[in-house]
């Protein structure tokens, strides 16, 4: 990586197919990485992988998948705590979540790249609780710019420090463990997998 990426993130939210479109035009996106473990949607079907694919290429838009590499919801069970939480020290340490992350941050240096995940809001959602992180710690000149449902952008760096204002820590305040912000059951993943 010769310079340093400016990653955009989008939640495909419950968007129209239409609405979604323009978030992309108005920010001059040219690519869009999903980063969905599982890339379906069964309450807007439109953001499922043939489908999206489909409408992003009809309008010159180009479509990566990176759920295997940047996934939020590992298949492995080692990858999760007790409590049904994702590991995300474990995940980030993987080969393969290296590999994609190298492979993000070099296709955002030579194109304006969108990581996509289902979330309107990025706050609670692993493309920024572990992919953005990530990206900050493998290159930290870079940029991650929040596209919100609203048409506004965020920086992260502005959304990071309103979220800890907003938790206002205290000194002796013990942090929580790089961990998803909630539990996700390995066990119908893995039954979700094998009916494929």
């Amino acid at each position: 990586m010769n310079k340093a990426p400016t990653v955009w993130t989008v939640g495909h939210s419950n968007h129209s197919l239409d609405r979604f479109l323009g978030l992309l035009r108005a920010w001059q996106i040219a690519v869009v990485a999903d980063v969905r473990s599982q890339p379906y949607s069964r309450y807007t079907q439109h953001f499922s992988q043939p489908p999206l694919s489909r409408a992003l290429a009809d309008v010159g838009l180009g479509y990566l998948f990176f759920g295997r590499e940047l996934g939020g919801r590992p298949l492995e069970t080692e990858l999760y705590d007790a409590e049904g939480h994702v590991l995300y020290g474990a995940l980030a340490a993987t080969p393969r979540f290296g590999e994609g992350l190298a492979r993000l941050c070099d296709v955002a240096c030579e194109q304006r790249v969108a990581m996509m995940c289902s979330e309107e809001d990025p706050s609670q959602c692993h493309r920024r609780l572990l992919v953005t992180r990530a990206v900050l710690a493998a290159a930290p000149a870079a940029s991650v710019l929040h596209i919100r449902g609203d048409g506004t952008v965020v920086d992260e760096i502005d959304l990071a420090q309103a979220i800890q204002g907003a938790l206002q820590l205290g000194l002796f305040e013990e942090i929580e463990t790089w961990r998803s912000a909630r539990s996700v059951s390995p066990s119908t993943l893995l039954r979700a997998s094998s009916a494929r």
